[in-house]
């Protein structure tokens, strides 16, 4: 599949050369879950800060949740996962006991909550992800983020996440999925370099590239 323009997007900022690497990613989704440390590795070495931007789907743009797709592509999406789960050597349950999850806006807010806290949410994030595919636990549970919260990030920490996200927080939340929307982002994860989008984990080699370039 082509690279995807985004005319519209700003231009990322935040090191010597002006480039960021943003995630616009689902909580939920399995292949954020399996990009998720390679795209922390390739920003690392690219020395390029990365953003989380958790999202839920873009239904405006296209966006289709996975159950209510036909069941050929259900199907196939799981004979995908398998293949991919086995070549990255990462664990996923195709089957996990908690998805769809009963919602994502309290795993995807406790993430924003972390960054807007000034810690490294990256772990954070990546933990909550295998809670739900490697591990059968419920991350719209607030006692299961809050443990995770305290695995990842200190005890301490723990007591960041609440049931009622700040409004900072949710209005943040709801600012990525606009700002996600204005980019004309449909899926999940998509990597944008600059003001180019990269739909899909399977995009990782061509995120790389665009930051080697920069």
């Amino acid at each position: 599949m082509p690279v995807v323009k985004a005319d519209n997007a700003p231009q990322s900022c935040g090191n010597q050369n002006g480039c960021t690497l943003r995630v616009y990613y689902g909580i939920s989704s399995p292949w954020a879950y399996l990009g998720a440390r390679r795209a922390y590795r390739i920003a690392d070495a690219a020395k390029v800060p990365l953003l989380l931007k958790p999202i839920r789907v873009i239904e405006a743009n296209g966006g289709i949740p996975l159950r209510t797709r036909p069941q050929a592509r259900q199907h196939y999406h799981e004979i995908e996962l398998e293949r991919w789960s086995r070549y990255l050597g990462i664990p996923l349950n195709l089957h996990p006991r908690h998805y769809p999850c009963r919602s994502v806006e309290l795993a995807a807010q406790s993430v924003i909550a972390v960054m807007r806290a000034g810690l490294d949410a990256r772990e954070f994030s990546f933990a909550v992800q295998r809670a739900l595919w490697a591990e059968d636990r419920d991350i719209a549970d607030l006692e299961t983020l809050r443990e995770i919260a305290a695995c990842t990030l200190g005890s301490e920490n723990s007591c960041l996440l609440e049931a009622q996200p700040s409004p900072e927080t949710v209005s943040e939340w709801q600012g990525n999925l606009a700002e996600a929307e204005k980019l004309g982002v449909f899926g999940t994860p998509t990597y944008v370099v600059a003001d180019e989008l990269y739909w899909g984990q399977d995009r990782l080699d061509f995120v790389e590239r665009a930051l080697a370039r920069r």
